[in-house]
């Protein structure tokens, strides 16, 4: 899923100079698609295929679809060369891909940038999602906790600085060190975290290629790729947290870097690659045996100890929040909802794991057989993904059911029960 979700209503544009037509949104729309339509095709020998295909635009308010394609089920009525629709509410809103309507989209929610290449940015990044299958990579859904930890986040944002200095070197060997550098944070980080070197690589063969495939598309040259990749590093840097978001930078600067040397050599990467051993390889550069003191001797060269201070902080007031958390979802009563057949969409910029007891997310929409359950005041999902605790309940309306920052809404067949014992809640199978 791409960058965070926004809920935002669609404005018509305005009038563009005295006498001429106003722009409908079905009119920006056809602009929309035409735009990726033509990019596409212009880069489709990055992955040997058009990525161009079935396109879903989303407002997030109403719900209205409009679409570059019918859907097989005839959901879809055309309508001035696009569809238009309206998203069911059990079908979760973001930007991804999904199977609806008996076929395949990519979804994307409106309203879209108004930055053109940053508009074919995102559409080819959803893209290249729907095509990922096809393209040998597995949709890997993978969370990196580490990267919430205060050295998983120093030695990350200690790479990130170095990419951002590699990205505006003006000289072969400056490019080399920087690279360099920024790949022996990396390795130091995984030598703190074993597991790292594992979990980072699974969401970077899925969000890392698809965003890396989104800025090639794009068409930056190299002065706008310089600014967008350190624009995107310092926005990114305000997240508050890295675990699910982090990929998006990494991998964009690195394959960015590579392509002005080597413009195949996505092609040669599978869901086996260790995209950091082959980074390595690829730009041809030697680490030091000794990581831990070659780390302590270029740390200060990208802004370390302001780093480690501002880190210092964060640990102490992340731990607070921990101890809440935890008293909230765990030691109280709370209301726990087993999964069955689960459609989640959430915010990846803004969630917290909580130890091994799983991961706080402060907004979140689940839909199930059992309902529809919308949360605005954080819910804890367990660690394997078969669980959500929520607060207990507090108003009940029919099939409505409502908590502190929360809204369930029931299907027949479904009921709520109290665990007299323990305070806590559940839910039955009539």
């Amino acid at each position: 899923m791409k960058r965070k979700i926004l809920i935002l209503s669609i404005l018509l544009f305005t009038q563009t100079a005295f006498g001429q037509k106003t722009l409908t949104i079905q009119d920006s729309i056809k602009v929309y698609f035409n735009e990726i339509k033509i990019a596409t095709k212009k880069n489709h020998r990055l992955w040997n295929k058009d990525l161009y295909g079935a396109l879903l635009f989303v407002n997030p308010v109403t719900r209205q679809l409009y679409a570059n394609a019918p859907d097989s089920a005839g959901i879809l009525k055309h309508s001035s060369k696009i569809y238009l629709g309206e998203l069911p509410g059990n079908v979760n809103i973001a930007n991804t891909s999904l199977h609806w309507g008996g076929k395949d989209w990519a979804m994307v929610m409106l309203p879209l940038p108004t930055n053109k290449q940053d508009r074919i940015n995102l559409l080819a990044h959803e893209l290249f999602h729907k095509a990922q299958p096809s393209l040998g990579f597995i949709l890997f859904n993978t969370e990196n906790n580490h990267l919430d930890q205060k050295d998983g986040r120093i030695y990350l944002r200690l790479e990130l600085e170095a990419l951002k200095k590699a990205v505006t070197s003006t000289t072969t060997p400056e490019l080399k060190t920087h690279l360099t550098n920024a790949l022996i944070f990396r390795k130091y980080r995984y030598s703190i975290y074993p597991d790292a070197d594992t979990t980072e690589n699974l969401l970077e063969l899925n969000e890392g290629i698809a965003e890396y495939t989104g800025v090639i598309i794009s068409g930056l040259n190299k002065t706008q790729a310089i600014t967008h990749f350190e624009k995107s590093i310092t926005d990114f840097l305000s997240n508050p947290t890295f675990v699910r978001s982090f990929a998006y930078q990494t991998i964009p600067v690195y394959g960015h870097l590579l392509y002005n040397q080597q413009k195949d050599w996505n092609k040669k990467v599978t869901i086996k690659t260790n995209l950091t051993n082959y980074f390595i390889k690829a730009f041809n550069l030697s680490l030091p045996a000794d990581l831990k003191k070659t780390v302590n001797t270029i740390s200060s060269q990208y802004n370390a100890q302001k780093i480690v201070d501002e880190e210092t902080v964060r640990e102490q007031k992340i731990k607070q929040l921990i101890a809440v958390f935890k008293n909230k979802f765990i030691e109280q009563p709370h209301f726990e909802i087993q999964f069955e057949q689960m459609s989640v969409r959430f915010n990846p910029g803004n969630i917290m794991p909580i130890e091994d007891k799983g991961t706080v997310y402060p907004d979140i929409r689940v839909t199930d057989k059992w309902g529809i359950l919308t949360v605005e005041k954080g819910a804890l999902m367990s660690p394997n993904w078969d669980k959500i605790s929520i607060t207990v309940p507090i108003k009940t309306e029919n099939k409505k059911i409502s908590g502190d920052g929360w809204t369930l809404e029931l299907t027949e067949g479904y009921a709520i029960t109290k665990d007299e014992k323990s305070g806590n809640y559940r839910l039955t199978k009539k």
